[in-house]
């Protein structure tokens, strides 16, 4: 066991029966305290006119969904579209309206960085999808005016290397903007881009990956790289960009889907004792492997999840259920809580595989993964479909 990045997993695993005290009654007033101690402890904001001088109020608008006040709002918008929190609805979204806003004025009057206009995680499209979905929750017709600045940033990443770093990861790259675009198709439930849009930046990634394959003379059709690094992993690496390409795969033609597919299976080969390293080729070290949404087992599962939710082969049901496993074992990780690098990122494991099997086994080990009942809430407001369609 790693004594290094995670705690021994001293919990008993599931006997048939749930962890007890985890009831709605017990768990909203949790998320409603610490909603508004996050509400208390945010940075001041500009207004309209401090924004449009120099770059007021754009420094507390840094870090995009991931780390900044934009990921506030929403979690704002999510925790509104919950029954349980239908009392607080419009107070929340009038907050996250508050929030997406100085973020789109930021990205307007500012001096954002131009490799994130398009990015999903750390830039402009994440901010625009975000003001979309508070508009729409709102009633606001005009949720269409952040929803064409979010369209507008296709033309940004069409070009095969539009960035130099890498263009087509999940933080800044093409994945995150497709998975932009999943999202608001799924809670506006309308698709936001035209066919021609969607297959012009799939048919990006596929020639990016292609082209750097041959030059890189890998014995697979498809690879990438950021910042000259081959990851594997969901934050940048290629699994997150194969679980954005099979999410469109209606879009592609036979020939590239083939495509896809081998290199799902190639990546699955790269499985070592239930992980994947973080970088193509690395030995994993088992005193120290990193076992994170970010880099291994706990993010490559949502691509395996995706691919038997396409194929329904039973070998991608088995390989996520392996990722589960090894999660289980050590996901008690010691950074902390959140979802990059943290408890929760492990804890969310298990509610995908308890959407992917309907066994409680999975809700009872997110239960003691993460013992502060937050999760309980998290697997109600996280509907079946999320990532999925």
């Amino acid at each position: 066991m790693d004594t290094k990045r995670c705690f021994a997993n001293r919990f008993d695993d599931y006997q048939g029966s749930l962890l007890a005290g985890q009831c709605e009654e017990a768990v909203a007033p949790l998320v409603t305290a610490t909603i508004e101690r996050i509400l208390q402890e945010l940075p001041p904001l500009g207004g309209d006119a401090e924004a449009r001088g120099a770059t007021a109020g754009a420094s507390g608008c840094q870090g995009g969904l991931y780390g900044g006040v934009a990921g506030v709002a929403y979690m704002l918008y999510h925790v509104s579209q919950s029954p349980l929190f239908s009392t607080a609805r419009e107070r929340y979204l009038r907050s996250a309206k508050r929030l997406i806003d100085a973020c789109a004025r930021a990205e307007e009057w500012g001096e954002p960085d131009a490799d994130t206009r398009a990015a999903f995680l750390l830039g402009g499209a994440g901010v625009y999808a975000v003001a979309t979905l508070v508009y729409h929750a709102l009633g606001r017709s005009d949720y269409v005016q952040p929803l064409g600045k979010f369209r507008a940033l296709c033309a940004v990443c069409a070009p095969v290397s539009f960035l130099e770093c890498g263009s087509d990861e999940l933080f800044v790259g093409r994945a995150g903007y497709l998975c932009a675009a999943l999202v608001l198709k799924q809670k506006l439930s309308q698709e936001v881009l035209t066919p021609a849009q969607i297959k012009s930046i799939c048919q990006a990634i596929l020639d990016s990956g292609k082209q750097y394959a041959i030059k890189k003379r890998k014995p697979f059709p498809l690879m990438y790289s950021y910042y000259g690094t081959e990851y594997l992993g969901a934050a940048h690496g290629l699994s997150s960009i194969l679980q954005m390409l099979l999410s469109y795969h209606e879009h592609l033609k036979p020939s590239d889907r083939e495509l896809v597919w081998q290199s799902v299976d190639f990546l699955m080969e790269q499985e070592q004792n239930c992980n994947w390293p973080p970088e193509l080729g690395e030995t994993i070290e088992r005193e120290n492997e990193l076992v994170h949404w970010c880099h291994g087992a706990p993010g490559i599962a949502y691509l395996f999840a995706k691919a038997y939710l396409v194929s329904k082969k039973p070998q991608y049901l088995d390989t996520c259920i392996r990722c589960g496993e090894l999660t289980w074992q050590k996901g008690l990780l010691k950074k902390g809580p959140g979802i990059c690098h943290g408890v929760a990122g492990s804890a969310y494991v298990f509610l995908l595989l308890y959407r992917l099997t309907g066994n409680s086994k999975y809700i009872y080990r997110a239960q003691s993964l993460f013992p502060v009942n937050l999760i309980k809430v998290e697997h109600l407001l996280y509907t079946r479909q999320h990532c999925f369609k």
